[in-house]
């Protein structure tokens, strides 16, 4: 076995890329939040409400990515 043979689920390679998106998804919510609330301080409320259903959808994403890690490296 040579030591650049790759040994291992792809899978778990996958679900590692496909982790990105959603890391970058939620970093890019939160960041508009903060500068929402830093150009109009009253409406903190009504963003952050918004801001936690967009962080589960993008989450889900996420967890959907594993499961089918978990499926399809298997096979």
């Amino acid at each position: 076995m040579s030591p650049l043979e790759l040994t291992g689920s792809l899978g778990i390679v996958g679900y590692g890329l496909a982790a990105i998106g959603p890391g970058i998804g939620v970093g890019l919510i939160f960041a508009s939040v903060i500068q929402g609330t830093a150009r109009q301080p009253e409406a903190r409320g009504a963003m952050m409400g918004t801001a936690w259903i967009g962080f589960a959808v993008t989450e889900a994403l996420a967890i959907i990515g594993i499961a089918l890690a978990f499926v399809f490296g298997g096979l």
